[in-house]
């Protein structure tokens, strides 16, 4: 039997199919997608579902990190453009939890979508990659990805694309994922967003420097509500190095701390 794939709870009240699109790590568009579109779309959302069935089975994975291609970062030397955290329900079905910038505005919301609605867009490639946290990450996880107030503790509602990943102006999708690990992992400590990027220097995390020039953040600036650069500091800023917070560098920190294993690619 078929899997079907159907949107669940919709966190903070945000719209998922409402007169504003949400979208994020892949572009915005005004077009509605194509049958073909759709049905690249769910055929890799029913082989990613496969791929976590097969891992929940073999060793119980109950939650992992997901990501998808949305758009073409290969210029910034990034593969991977929007991360997730995905568990798996009592029922069977993987739900995804997380943030999506509303098209063509300076703010965003945190979803809880299906697997179908994940991969459901026009994306850059075809593929997800998805890492397994280990048994005791996935346990302090899991409660948080569940709960709607605990997933959106640290969400704040201003999107920059290109958020500084220490700076707390903004906070892009990528940088909600990695902050809510740290409230989960310090659920004590951890209660503010400061406090969470404080973890996660204290973890090793090290941001992706993107190289990014001054008429291309003009332009940004300028053309889209959701690129700003401003809180970056200027001296970083103006020699063209913009760390933020990107899936790469996401998933490469988490392997190599052992808070997850290698990525796993599926096509």
């Amino acid at each position: 039997m078929k899997r079907r794939f159907t949107v669940s709870l919709i966190i903070a009240s945000a719209l998922l199919l409402g007169a504003t699109a949400a979208q994020a790590g892949r572009r915005c568009e005004a077009a509605k997608p194509t049958p073909q579109v759709i049905e690249r779309g769910l055929n890799l959302a029913q082989r990613t579902a496969a791929a976590l069935d097969a891992a929940h089975a073999r060793d119980g994975t109950r939650v992992v990190l997901l990501a998808r291609a949305g758009q073409d970062l290969t210029r910034y030397g990034q593969h991977w453009s929007h991360v997730a955290w995905a568990y798996r329900t009592p029922e069977g079905p993987w739900r995804v939890v997380h943030k999506l910038n509303e098209c063509g505005t300076a703010v965003a919301a945190v979803y809880r979508q299906g697997l179908g609605e994940f991969f459901l867009d026009d994306l850059w490639r075809h593929e997800a990659v998805w890492a397994v946290p280990t048994p005791e990450v996935q346990a302090r996880l899991l409660p948080v990805l569940q709960a709607n107030a605990q997933a959106t503790q640290l969400h704040v509602r201003p999107y920059s694309m290109v958020s500084y990943a220490w700076g707390e102006k903004y906070q892009q999708s990528n940088q909600w994922a990695l902050e809510t690990l740290a409230a989960a992992m310090e659920p004590v400590s951890v209660r503010q967003r400061a406090q969470a990027q404080a973890w996660l220097r204290f973890k090793g995390y090290e941001p992706s420097v993107l190289k990014i020039g001054p008429l291309t953040r003009l332009g940004g600036r300028v053309t889209a509500a959701n690129v700003a650069f401003d809180d970056h500091p200027p001296e970083k800023r103006f020699s063209d190095r913009i760390e933020t917070v990107t899936v790469d560098s996401a998933l490469a920190w988490l392997e190599r701390t052992q808070l997850a294993g290698a990525p796993q690619v599926t096509r």
